[in-house]
């Protein structure tokens, strides 16, 4: 890369015309959004680490018990960016191999806004209405 370009902001990302989706800038602007992502959510999991390390020996049981279900509210919190951290590493996958933006299902694109609000999709909001609804009358 001789020149490097500004990303683009969600306005300019926004106003860009549909036969330009997924084109380089729109998928730098992806891309630095998920390392971003990345960089948080590794950054929460090291605190989260140094925090739990740093608890203190409470003799009274009610604080105790208030500090273990912190705790555990934490690591809950933290399971949950685990696995976001995998679907945020996936998405940055998809992006180096051509596919990201476009549903696993239909093939069709899945949306800038949908992906703007939800970075790590993999499916059309048509795909994953059909999906949900599926969940909902088979229960899987």
């Amino acid at each position: 890369m001789a020149t490097k370009k500004k990303l683009l902001t969600e306005q300019e990302l926004l106003a860009m015309s549909e036969d330009e989706y997924m084109n380089d800038r729109q998928l730098a602007f992806f891309r630095h959004r998920l390392e971003e992502m990345e960089k948080e959510l590794r950054s929460n999991a090291g605190q989260t680490t140094e925090h739990l390390r740093e608890t203190a020996v409470v003799p009274d049981p009610a604080d105790r018990a208030t500090i273990e279900e912190e705790h555990a509210l934490e690591l809950r919190t933290r399971d949950r960016e685990r696995k976001l951290l995998k679907k945020v590493q996936a998405a940055i996958q998809r992006i180096d191999n051509g596919d990201y933006g476009w549903c696993e299902e239909t093939g069709e694109p899945i949306g800038v806004a949908r992906l703007l609000a939800r970075p790590t999709a993999t499916l059309s909001l048509e795909a994953q209405m059909r999906r949900e609804i599926r969940q909902k009358m088979y229960g899987d």
